[in-house]
């Protein structure tokens, strides 16, 4: 910063403001004394840029959207929804969290044993990470992430200027080793999926959770943030790593049981996070449509989504293409959820001979950071009839070079 201040002719103060300023926005990445680098990509490009066009004819699994079968209708919650506002209309100044939504809510997380805390209610899950983040954390900060992992939790980090510090995710969720190393080299932050990983399937066991719980206990100031967006479409049990550090959240959304449109997530957590998340929100949006949270409660309520008959449905497409895969030499994993992650020698070979064979579906690098290369195939949209022919057309793209091994 010195020899560029006097290269310039301004102070030193500048510069480190420009630095600061194009980390804040993105652009570049530091690393302490090893200096700063330009990132590969600018933090706004999203990785749902890489997106695979289905021409006519093909198959489009590339998306991981749930079975518009499987969601339910919505007229009937969102009548009733707005008969109640009609009768008692929601104005300003009211609590921003629907009591009933707020009780239900609460309910289901102590029937799954998530510590006590209050609920809060965003739109959506990510946008409850990024609130999350954004109380704790300050640019620069590096966040601990499942790799291969969510691609949109991927692009957010680096767009709030945090640093993603990638942990290895096997069946199990992810690798205590892995995360001790991230923690105990500075990361203030942990991010786990809990169920139906994305892209991977992974669930955390009990006998994970008791070593992930055992190790952030080490690393009581970690933020710990885990994203159950799996209720409702696993029926998996879920063992919450919560309470172990200072400040934690798990967070809960509807998209995939419900529906993606209604973009409504609760979350529950240590009451300062809580605080701060709900705070801020009353600077931005104020709330989420009480309209919409009430049309939630009619929906649960009703009884309008059985997670048996939802995890069954998605769990008996995922377990044929497994085993089909593996009836034709191909490796592949998927314990949970609407997904299964392909490890290929070749991602971009295999993404065109698919789709040459009339499938589209996701490459790897919408999900990695250092993992090695992949394809995710979205199970929620496929018949009996279609597991074989995808299986056959898989095989082949993969070719007679045997794919590296995640982890």
């Amino acid at each position: 910063m010195r020899e560029l201040a006097a290269t310039l002719g301004v102070n030193p103060n500048t510069v480190a403001a420009a630095y600061r300023t194009l980390r804040d926005r993105g652009v570049i990445e530091t690393a302490g004394r090893k200096g700063s680098r330009v990132r590969e990509r600018p933090a706004s490009t999203a990785r749902g840029s890489l997106t695979i066009d289905a021409p006519p004819g093909v198959r489009q699994i590339s998306e991981g959207n749930p079975d518009t079968a499987l969601l339910p209708p919505l007229h009937d919650a969102f009548a009733a929804a707005a008969r109640l506002h009609d009768a008692r209309p929601v104005l300003y100044g009211q609590p921003a969290v629907d009591p009933e939504l707020a009780r239900l809510a609460r309910a289901g997380l102590d029937a799954d044993g998530v510590p006590d805390g209050p609920v809060a209610v965003t739109s959506g899950s990510l946008d409850a990470i990024e609130r999350v983040l954004h109380a704790h954390l300050r640019p620069g900060d590096a966040v601990a992430v499942e790799d291969p992992g969510w691609g949109s939790l991927l692009d957010l980090i680096p767009a709030l200027g945090l640093r993603p510090v990638p942990v290895a995710v096997d069946d199990d969720g992810p690798r205590p080793e892995d995360v001790e190393r991230a923690l105990a080299r500075g990361a203030r932050a942990l991010i786990v999926t809990d169920r139906a990983q994305n892209p991977t399937g992974a669930v955390v066991s009990a006998s994970r959770s008791r070593e992930l719980r055992d190790l952030l206990g080490r690393f009581p100031r970690t933020l710990l943030v885990e994203d159950d967006h799996g209720h409702a479409i696993v029926c998996r049990p879920l063992y919450p790593l919560a309470g172990v550090t200072d400040h934690w959240v798990l967070v809960r959304s509807v998209a995939k049981a419900y529906g993606p449109d209604l973009r409504l997530a609760v979350l529950t957590g240590d009451r300062v996070t809580l605080d701060r998340v709900q705070g801020r929100q009353q600077l931005g949006p104020g709330w989420v449509s009480r309209l919409t949270q009430r049309a939630v409660v009619e929906l649960w309520n009703s009884g309008a989504v059985d997670p048996v008959v939802v995890s069954r449905a998605y769990g008996d497409r995922r377990d044929a293409l497994l085993t089909a895969l593996a009836e034709r030499g191909v490796e592949a994993r998927g314990r949970s959820g609407m997904n299964v992650w392909v490890p290929v020698a070749d991602e971009t070979g295999t993404v065109a001979r698919l789709l040459h064979s009339g499938w589209a579906v996701a490459p790897g690098a919408r999900f990695r950071i250092s993992s090695p290369p992949a394809v995710r195939l979205t199970v929620s949209a496929l018949t009996a009839g279609d597991i074989t022919r995808l299986a056959d057309a898989v095989a082949r793209a993969v070719g007679p070079v045997r794919p590296r091994s995640y982890g």
